[in-house]
């Protein structure tokens, strides 16, 4: 494909998973040989696995220690992942880029107090005036600063604060349909002139028992021990296993990023979410057409980074209608290794995919029962995420040049 001065392309990376912090875990992920059992906790929250946080030196990219404080490990790795990207796109001394620069987070609902919730429902199975009792609890257990920290657009206010990005700024809300929003909604901006850089992401944390409770509730948690993306089955409970996720893009006009010498991962050719019901193969019906955003793409130096929940039915669904729509191309579930990331799925995957792209990674396969190897370098990505209750998205990316 052709490059234009109002191409949108990736220039910074800030990836955290289980994985590893940083870039050089994951590039080393994506262009190692066999990929073993990825990090998985199966002991603290048993009978559910999930992928944990990998240590982290928070100070790296949040100095003040007051900063810290007042944040929970949700804010903390989002402010942290976002830091990375800053730094890798070589923006994060440049005052007036940061003063400038669009912000565009996708959130959750922010942490719980898990000891006041544990409470209130236990005070309220020996009571009936359970409405007075919410009020009691809610007015004299509940921390104010607590409540300010479960809005969602904290996040991108402690990103202000810390690394002074303070441009325009933008928090999305719903799960999956969030991350989607966040980076086609920057793609667009930049794309017709209405932005010239942007910092796009969001951060997710499993190790919540709240996060497991919700999950849970609709019975789609998987049970028991690690088992790969697409080898999931109903006796292993429902399937998905969340990961503690921060990933952030900077993202900016090619005439912007060429100005400043900036290092351009990946180019950004198409993106789009989508949402409906899926019955009667309505799923596979807006899978195709949104598939059809890859016209200028090969099978034979495409990998495919699926974003799908692990939800068993719904794995099955979507990976039969990859192959369908990208016969010989390299699927590779990247849920199985990092874990389901709810708001940070499809930043994570963009970011995993402007990685491989750069590197013309030949992407082992993630789970080698199920993924085809790849025959040679990845010029050209697509990475879909399909919510785990609703919301579809995908992105079509190429190599820069």
């Amino acid at each position: 494909m052709s490059s234009s001065d109002n191409d949108v392309v990736i220039t910074g990376v800030g990836i955290v998973t289980c994985a590893g912090v940083g870039k050089e875990p994951h590039i080393a992920l994506l262009t190692g040989g066999e990929v073993g059992r990825p990090r998985v906790e199966t002991e603290r929250f048993a009978p559910y696995p999930v992928h944990p946080m990998p240590e982290i030196d928070w100070s790296q990219q949040i100095a003040k220690r007051g900063d810290q404080r007042q944040m929970e490990n949700w804010q903390r790795l989002g402010v942290f992942a976002a830091g990375l990207a800053l730094d890798d796109a070589g923006l994060k001394d440049d005052a007036e880029a940061c003063g400038s620069m669009d912000m565009i987070v996708a959130a959750g609902g922010g942490e719980r107090d898990i000891k006041v919730d544990s409470m209130i429902v236990d005070e309220g199975l020996k009571r009936n005036d359970r409405e007075r009792l919410l009020n009691e609890k809610l007015t004299t257990e509940l921390r104010p600063t607590l409540f300010l920290a479960q809005l969602s657009n904290l996040m991108a206010g402690n990103i202000s604060i810390v690394h002074k990005v303070t441009g325009s700024s933008r928090t999305f809300m719903g799960e999956e349909a969030a991350g989607i929003s966040a980076v086609e909604t920057a793609y667009h901006r930049i794309k017709a002139g209405q932005s010239t850089h942007s910092l796009v992401g969001g951060a997710f944390v499993a190790e919540r028992p709240d996060i497991i409770l919700l999950v849970e509730g609709i019975q789609a948690h998987a049970t028991g021990e690690w088992h790969p993306l697409w080898s999931r089955s109903v006796d292993n409970g429902g399937g998905m296993m969340m990961g503690s996720v921060g990933a952030f893009l900077v993202m900016e006009s090619r005439t912007h990023a060429e100005a400043r010498g900036a290092h351009i991962y990946a180019k950004i050719d198409a993106i789009e979410g989508d949402r409906g019901n899926r019955a009667d193969r309505g799923l596979e019906t807006r899978l195709a057409r949104l598939a059809g955003l890859a016209t200028d793409v090969t099978t034979g130096d495409l990998v495919v980074f699926s974003g799908s929940s692990g939800v068993v039915d719904l794995a099955a669904r979507e990976r039969a209608s990859l192959e369908a729509e990208f016969p010989g191309a390299a699927i590779r579930g990247y849920g199985g290794v990092a874990g389901h990331a709810m708001e940070a799925q499809f930043p994570l995957g963009l970011a995993l995919a402007a990685l491989a792209l750069d590197g013309h990674a030949q992407v082992p396969a993630f789970d080698a029962e199920h993924e085809r190897p790849m025959s040679g370098g990845a010029s050209h990505a697509v990475v879909t995420t399909v919510g785990y209750l609703r919301g579809e998205g995908i992105a079509v990316l190429s190599a820069n040049g």
